[in-house]
């Protein structure tokens, strides 16, 4: 029982830090990006061919494929995303949408269709027994690496003046230009960073997940019950929607296997029915 709530744990983490920059994206940039898996599986590929075919260092290629995957956000959201900021949510879908196929035919002719393997470092492959709970070495370095990401996401949004002017300007782009902030380099920054964070999870998430030219339609449902069950007004909701759905998933495949990923499904419609806008709602904040 301990080892599942531990390996649940590690999942929710690794989904938290897949889906955290599409809560940023919708919650405080009122974008919706249903591409953000093409940046997780921008980071995953980055890291694994890095390792493959240059004998990079496994936690080299990891910065490596947030960097990769920031600045590929950074290149989009100026040529591509920004004139759609103020379009309707239903042209934001649609083409979000299809730059995920785009993404998944483009890996799918340059790299091919079989799932990469990725040979972690020998010091992540062992596993440690306490008693009646077993930790694999990566699964504790994934916990590791996600609570401090989040720690630091949650104090960049709350106690840094980038934050203050990234609220500022989703409340009001006009008074934030007004009082001297950018808005553009503002929602750039944000967008490239939370695709960074994308492509982290990827690499991370490449040995644990698996890696295939169809991981964006793979976990798309994911990042969005993990968005739409913690709500978009802070980082708490997502991360306890992730951790909810990450322990969810693994007993439910442990204990009623058969039962697939129901389990998920059905405490997706639980929450929401109690709380229609998420887990965690600002108030005022929009719904």
């Amino acid at each position: 029982m301990l080892t599942i709530l531990f390996d649940g744990i590690a999942y929710g983490m690794l989904l938290f830090v897949l889906a955290v920059g599409l809560a940023v994206t919708m919650g405080l940039m009122n974008f919706i990006n249903l591409a953000h898996g093409a940046f997780a599986m921008a980071g995953g590929y980055i890291t694994v061919l890095l390792m493959q075919r240059l004998d990079v260092p496994f936690l080299l290629s990891l910065p490596a494929a947030f960097i990769g995957a920031a600045l590929l956000g950074a290149v989009l959201e100026r040529t591509l995303y920004r004139p759609l900021y103020r379009r309707a949510h239903l042209d934001q879908v649609l083409f979000s949408i299809g730059l995920v196929f785009m993404s998944v035919s483009a890996v799918d002719y340059y790299v091919g269709s079989t799932q990469q393997i990725m040979q972690l470092p020998q010091w992540l492959k062992g596993r440690t027994e306490i008693g009646s709970l077993g930790m694999g070495h990566y699964r504790l370095f994934i916990i590791a690496v996600c609570a401090a990401l989040t720690l630091g996401l949650q104090y960049i949004l709350a106690k840094t003046r980038f934050g203050s002017r990234l609220r500022a300007s989703v409340d009001d782009q006009r008074v934030a230009a007004g009082m001297g902030i950018n808005v553009n380099v503002v929602f750039l920054s944000t967008f490239a960073f939370g695709s960074g964070l994308a492509g982290l999870g990827g690499a991370l998430g490449a040995e644990v997940l698996g890696l295939d030219p169809s991981f964006p339609l793979k976990f798309m449902i994911y990042f969005l019950i993990v968005v739409a069950v913690g709500g978009t007004s802070s980082i708490t909701g997502p991360l306890l929607a992730a951790l909810l759905l990450g322990i969810a998933d693994v007993a439910g495949k442990y204990y009623i296997p058969q039962m697939g990923a129901f389990i998920v499904y059905a405490l997706m419609i639980v929450i929401l029915l109690w709380k229609p806008h998420g887990l965690f709602v600002r108030q005022g904040g929009k719904a």
